[in-house]
């Protein structure tokens, strides 16, 4: 069975390990780079967690923390594009990707406490 988050946040991780690596290798930044592998590498890993979490309210915690990391990604993002590390291109191209996991954890932590 197919679980959209979890490829999502997947292939999301791996733009991020190559933004990281541009960023490093090209742009000599090791500061900022590292912050936002931390963070957009963890969405995914704390998705995984909550996939195999033992109980709901565990399932819960690992989304939010996922949630939490997406939008942490996306202050990120931004701030490389506002400091000239990234281009318009790029960050149009990466922006929409961790809108929508916000989007996805957000909604899935709202079903969720429904059912709490």
């Amino acid at each position: 069975m197919e679980n959209i988050i979890r490829e999502k946040s997947y292939k999301f991780a791996l733009r991020i390990v190559n933004l990281h690596k541009y960023l490093v290798e090209t742009k000599k930044e090791f500061v900022l780079s590292k912050q936002i592998l931390r963070s957009g590498t963890s969405i995914g890993a704390n998705v995984e967690e909550a996939i195999g979490g033992q109980t709901k309210k565990d399932f819960c915690h690992k989304i939010f923390l996922a949630y939490k990391e997406a939008r942490e990604t996306h202050y990120w993002i931004r701030l490389l594009r506002d400091s000239n590390y990234i281009d318009i291109r790029m960050y149009e191209s990466i922006l929409p990707e961790c809108d929508e996991i916000i989007k996805i954890t957000g909604r899935i932590i709202s079903t969720s406490r429904k059912s709490l």
